[in-house]
């Protein structure tokens, strides 16, 4: 019974595991409704646990994006209509905040199964539209969800907010003739998707010295 509870409450550094969902555009021909057009966002993600509650997170991420202007209220030089449809590359790391102490563990140390977070982060994207491939920076803000099913498994549901520097997300820039700059970059994605994660390496401890 000792050995299970020990088990059961054992600590671990890392979680590695799976991710998808829908990603959403707001940019030069989306300016309201970004689900508009929704495509498919999947991928990975690296967590390393800092204590129960700070984290850093890396992803790798391939996300969808598409848009068309026929719907929008904004009129373009010569009454252009503008579509496009890019394939992200997105590569990143967050630093994230749990609300609880997240984990599993003796009633003294108040940890809970499950916990909402907050996350900011920096990353860089590669976006493939018309054959071309555009480098930037992208910025992701948002918040997530943990839910531990059992020892070392965990569920997970985020959303971001991803700010691209670039404003070449779309494949399109300056559609009135001036550049503008990044100042007033109008390119944003977002994805909301599902983790499931695995933990692993434990953490050494020793008369309540957590290594």
């Amino acid at each position: 019974m000792a050995a299970a509870l020990g088990a059961w409450s054992q600590e671990y550094r890392y979680e590695v595991g799976p991710a998808i969902g829908i990603t959403g555009y707001l940019g030069d021909v989306n300016t309201s409704n970004m689900y508009k057009m929704p495509r498919v966002a999947g991928g990975g993600i690296f967590r390393y646990n800092m204590n129960t509650r700070f984290a850093i997170k890396g992803n790798l991420l391939y996300v969808g994006l598409a848009g068309d202007s026929k719907n929008i209220e904004s009129k373009f030089p010569n009454d252009a209509q503008y579509k496009f449809s890019s394939h992200v590359i997105d590569l990143g790391a967050q630093f994230e905040f749990n609300f609880f102490h997240f984990g599993e563990g003796a009633r003294y140390k108040n940890y809970k199964r499950i916990t909402p977070y907050i996350l900011a982060g920096l990353g860089a994207e590669v976006a493939f539209t018309d054959g071309k491939a555009n480098l930037g920076m992208v910025l992701p803000l948002g918040v997530g969800l943990k839910y531990r099913v059992k020892p070392r498994l965990n569920l997970g549901f985020e959303f971001t907010m991803r700010k691209s520097f670039s404003d070449r997300v779309d494949g399109i820039t300056d559609l009135y003739g001036y550049n503008h700059g990044i100042a007033k970059n109008t390119d944003w994605y977002s994805v909301a998707m599902f983790t499931i994660t695995y933990e692993f390496s434990k953490r050494c401890v020793k008369c309540h010295h957590i290594e």
